[in-house]
């Protein structure tokens, strides 16, 4: 059963694509053992739109700053998480993410692209071809990621 009595976290996530239309994704810093990798996402502050969330965002985990909006979903998507989570992250303030999603094109090169950032929050990088995404991340987002995935096919087949 859903643990309903805490709010989902408003945030942002972000599909980085490059010219070969392979998706950006970063190694988490918390979990460097575990070999799970993740799309750019966030939190929406107080005030915040979600396109300037959004940039500050794939600023702060990546240093990007070339890139076009292909697509700004309208739809939310959203995400429990796992029980041994709840509590421990985000100041057990919340209980998963309500997200809107974006699908960017990198218009810059790969040395732009720095992980030693302010607050960072990969130790590493790639660009993976968008089928594999499912596999490499955490579990409790898998079913989220698929759902990404259909969603950018017309843009990248």
């Amino acid at each position: 059963m859903k643990d309903t009595s805490l709010p989902f976290r408003i945030g942002v996530g972000i599909i980085l694509i490059n010219k070969k239309n392979k998706i950006f994704v970063g190694k988490r810093k918390d979990h460097p053992n575990n070999n799970k990798w993740q799309m750019p996402q966030g939190g929406v502050n107080a005030g915040e739109d979600y396109v300037a969330a959004m940039k500050r965002e794939l600023q702060e985990e990546t240093s990007v700053k070339s890139f076009e909006i292909l697509k700004e979903f309208d739809d939310w998507t959203q995400y429990e998480l796992p029980d041994y989570l709840k509590g421990k992250i985000w100041k057990g303030k919340f209980r998963g993410q309500k997200q809107k999603w974006f699908l960017l094109k990198f218009t810059g090169s790969d040395n732009e692209i720095n992980l030693k950032t302010k607050y960072p929050e990969f130790i590493d990088w790639k660009w993976v071809n968008p089928e594999i995404i499912p596999n490499i991340i955490v579990d409790f987002k898998r079913k989220l990621y698929e759902e990404l995935l259909t969603k950018i096919k017309p843009f990248i087949d």
